[in-house]
């Protein structure tokens, strides 16, 4: 029996990745080290983290026909991600990120060309055989849909056997008020820094106590804090920490919230403990900080 995939919600974009050895300075013309064309998007790094793990997955969001959509629908193949669930939309073009990473020490600036292209809606994921997977992990984005969509595989599970339900995962970035109602959604919830520090906490310590009253009774909330590591509150009120793993020389953290992301979740679908999960998370993105792009964070 094939095994069940795990399904990521959100954006897919173009990156268009310069790496220099300084940011550039105002009205200054300067020579970049290199340049490539990346997949991106929350959930679409997710996936390619997943597929190098091991993990059957898929991919649904919007795209828009055209050279861009072509490459990214052909990486995706490259990476044996499933995007047979994509959106295609008629109007609104795919969107694009200038990305400028400097190698002297690994920062990243990103510059996004985000367009009217609309998100996946609920009607789009009626289309979505819910037997297929047994997770389904939301970027957060156009919060009321997601909820009807969250609210199907709620409906689903409770007709399922308790080891056939669909786990539920949320990822809370934005500093944005409509993303909130996310919080009481998902089985587990990430909360980005950024947000933490929005709404008042000065740690992920601070934060998963402050915010864990917002999500749903016998959920774990998790707050990863860059090189402070992260941390989890689950039911039993005990708060779960891992130190940051980083790598000699910082290279490139483009995307290493999306690997922690992806990497806690595989471990969790493998049967691992929190702790086991946050601490595998941790060691993930801190590899991913140490090269360029994703190849080689699981050698």
């Amino acid at each position: 029996m094939e095994e069940k995939r795990i399904l990521c919600i959100g954006l897919v974009c173009l990156d268009i990745i310069s790496v220099v050895d300084k940011y550039p300075e105002e009205d200054s013309d300067t020579r970049c080290l290199s340049q490539r064309w990346q997949r991106g998007g929350n959930a679409s790094n997710s996936c390619t983290v997943l597929s190098l793990l091991g993990a059957p997955c898929a991919f649904m969001g919007s795209l828009a026909p055209g050279h861009i959509a072509d490459f990214i629908i052909s990486d995706f193949r490259k990476r044996n991600i499933d995007a047979s669930n994509v959106s295609w939309q008629s109007w609104g073009d795919t969107p694009c990120a200038c990305c400028l990473v400097n190698v002297t020490n690994g920062s990243r600036t990103v510059t996004l060309y985000d367009t009217n292209l609309p998100d996946v809606t609920a009607e789009n994921f009626q289309k979505v055989d819910l037997s297929k997977y047994k997770w389904i992990h939301w970027e957060g984005r156009n919060a009321d849909e997601q909820v009807k969509m969250i609210q199907r595989v709620e409906d689903h599970n409770k007709e399922c056997p308790p080891d056939q339900k669909i786990k539920i995962s949320v990822e809370i970035e934005k500093e944005r008020e409509e993303l909130f109602q996310l919080f009481q959604h998902g089985d587990l919830v990430f909360v980005s820094k950024d947000v933490a520090k929005y709404l008042g906490f000065h740690s992920a310590t601070e934060a998963v106590f402050g915010l864990y009253p917002r999500v749903r009774q016998g959920a774990y909330l998790v707050c990863a804090w860059a090189e402070q590591g992260a941390h989890a509150l689950g039911p039993d009120g005990q708060a779960i920490h891992s130190p940051a793993f980083p790598p000699d020389a910082i290279v490139d953290t483009l995307g290493a919230g999306d690997t922690f992301n992806a990497s806690v979740m595989f471990a969790l679908s493998k049967g691992q403990t929190m702790q086991e999960a946050l601490t595998f998370g941790c060691r993930i993105a801190g590899k991913k900080c140490g090269i360029q792009g994703y190849d080689g964070i699981i050698s």
